[in-house]
């Protein structure tokens, strides 16, 4: 068990020194405060700019979480502690349903459903024009992807919830809804955490979706209606059409690079916010 736990340890180091050794180039011969902050993207110019493409990644993620939490925690809250068996067997195998779902299909869907109530119902009331392909459109995409995994884990938290904790606290006068407020979501913090860090480091990598519906556009969105480009999706479209072209190739690794330690460092900080958590709620 110790020699698989080294090995996984083993492999994200692996992954990590091949990324960095495949974008080296770009650390020996670029400036790296032009490379993080300046959105100009020409790469046959020897131009890259990856502002545009991190300040896309961290909305489309930061929209897509606004919308999925409190769904999810509402519809994990009533599947839990207020619905029926019987409502519990027909919702949790459509739940798994969703889950299921390839990333393609949500994208299509998005494509078709999305934006054009996009361009054409919500962004006339706000911008003079949106085609529709856009930071919400992907936001909105993801946020059903996520949707599921939250719905399910968080389900699972509230399950390992003692009904004696809430059986006391009915015992003391409180109402149903003061128990799952006061007792039940205090109890549940951490792995409503975890639940959600899990969300976000799948929407930080998702790319079929996303990219269908994202429009790829290389400029600094300056709105929600605006196009712009996540990071999966720029690795996405152009990696195997420029391996021939040793800068270009370097520079996609080093998009993948950035993507795997943004990805890294949120789950440290995360797991690190989660265990002070932790403790504070068992005390």
């Amino acid at each position: 068990m110790l020699g698989l736990t080294i090995l996984c340890l083993t492999i994200l180091f692996v992954i990590g020194l091949v990324l960095l050794s495949k974008a080296f180039p770009v650390f020996r011969d670029k400036d790296l405060f032009k490379v993080f902050f300046t959105s100009g993207w020409r790469p046959f110019k020897g131009e890259y700019g990856f502002l545009t493409f991190i300040f896309s990644t961290l909305n489309v993620t930061f929209i897509a979480i606004l919308i999925a939490l409190p769904f999810s925690l509402l519809t994990s809250i009533y599947l839990s502690e207020y619905s029926t068996s019987r409502i519990k067997k027909i919702f949790n195998p459509i739940i798994d349903l969703l889950s299921g779902i390839p990333p393609v299909i949500y994208g299509v869907w998005g494509t078709l459903t999305v934006v054009p109530l996009i361009s054409e119902k919500i962004a006339p009331h706000f911008v003079d024009f949106s085609t529709g392909y856009s930071v919400l459109a992907g936001g909105i995409v993801l946020a059903i992807m996520i949707t599921p995994l939250i719905i399910s884990i968080t389900n699972e938290v509230f399950a390992a919830i003692p009904k004696d904790i809430r059986e006391a606290s009915w015992s003391l006068g409180a109402t149903k809804c003061e128990t799952v407020k006061k007792v039940v979501l205090r109890k549940s913090l951490p792995g409503i955490i975890a639940a959600v860090v899990l969300a976000i480091s799948r929407a930080f990598g998702e790319t079929i979706a996303v990219l269908m519906v994202c429009g790829n556009v290389t400029e600094l969105p300056a709105s929600i209606f605006d196009s712009c480009y996540p990071l999966p999706a720029l690795i996405a479209n152009n990696y195997g059409e420029m391996m021939s072209l040793p800068e270009y190739e370097a520079a996609l690794m080093f998009s993948a690079l950035l993507l795997f330690i943004i990805i890294v460092i949120f789950n440290a900080g995360s797991r690190l916010i989660l265990n002070r958590v932790s403790k504070r709620y068992q005390q």
